[in-house]
């Protein structure tokens, strides 16, 4: 597959990862798209599902082999399980964490905000439980 198609197929599994239903994801998959590509502002098709709490195209991503810690994004993005913490949503959470998502793991190439500390500042008590079960550490005071 040349370069521009590929970037064109990543670009449209972003958008259906964000805003998509579940056959449409399939369908860019089954057509060459690359679960672990980002688009030009470095963002990734795992990291947009997780974000907006879309579980099921999560699920599809990881099984189509994007990474659960691959961070996205040049600054302004992080992780995929931070991600989905930030925002509470827990079932996201557990399908990050079950496909080994690590609960430990720091954004911004380990100097920003961990999992834990992104649900605390919400708060979403749940989504803490929910980390605090699968070993992520209180560590002080959240990072600005």
């Amino acid at each position: 597959m040349n370069r521009r198609r590929q970037k064109k197929l990543s670009q449209r599994l972003i958008n259906a990862a964000t805003f998509g239903d579940s056959g449409e994801i399939d369908a860019l998959l089954r057509a060459g798209a690359d679960p672990e590509a980002a688009n030009s502002e470095g963002t990734r098709p795992l990291y947009a599902a997780s974000v907006h709490g879309a579980t099921d195209h999560v699920l599809r991503l990881l099984a189509a082999g994007a990474r659960p810690d691959t961070e996205s994004g040049r600054g302004a993005e992080g992780t995929p399980l931070c991600g989905a913490a930030c925002w509470g949503h827990v079932e996201t959470v557990r399908a990050l964490l079950a496909h080994g998502a690590d609960p430990r793991l720091r954004e911004d190439h380990g100097t920003g905000r961990s999992p834990l500390e992104w649900a605390m500042a919400g708060p979403h008590p749940e989504t803490i439980d929910v980390l605090l079960a699968a070993g992520a550490q209180p560590s002080g005071p959240a990072v600005s």
